[in-house]
């Protein structure tokens, strides 16, 4: 069964600064046709690179009910593009039959159990971001793909 991987842990670089957080775990399973690689924020229309962006007065969950925005450090609301690329994910997802996802936790995104809190402080907050959001509204199951925060 394949599962669905954030991009950036199976070495693609689409974060916000180009770069990736590749996993060997996860390039491996990738190259093996284990899991699909997906980045929410490339599939949303975002460019590469891209402003730092954080989820602000809430989180995920939020942002799909339109109650808190997706804002750069400069303002600049990013709201749709993620909310299209989450979207995009999700359908992805359910048309290939992954009912498992593994994804780069403290990301606006992909965050699973941590995202930063909205001030661009480096603080974080319990919460998830908007595509981990999503992907558990569609009864996909979300788990954190970064080696260092997965449980053994």
């Amino acid at each position: 069964m394949k599962v669905m991987v954030s991009a950036c842990l199976a070495g693609v670089k689409c974060r916000y600064d180009g770069g990736a957080a590749a996993d060997p775990l996860w390039v491996e399973r990738v190259r093996r046709g284990e899991a699909v690689p997906l980045c929410p924020e490339l599939l949303g229309g975002l460019a590469l690179p891209r402003p730092p962006s954080e989820i602000v007065g809430g989180g995920g969950r939020d942002v799909a009910a339109g109650r808190a925005p997706v804002l750069t450090r400069e303002g600049l609301d990013v709201t749709k593009a993620f909310l299209t690329g989450a979207r995009r994910v999700v359908e992805i997802a359910l048309q290939n039959g992954i009912t498992r996802a593994y994804l780069k936790d403290k990301s606006p995104s992909c965050g699973v159990c941590q995202i930063f809190d909205g001030s661009f402080s480096g603080r974080l907050i319990p919460g998830c971001g908007v595509t981990a959001a999503l992907l558990t509204a569609a009864g996909i199951a979300v788990f954190p793909g970064d080696r260092k925060e997965r449980k053994p």
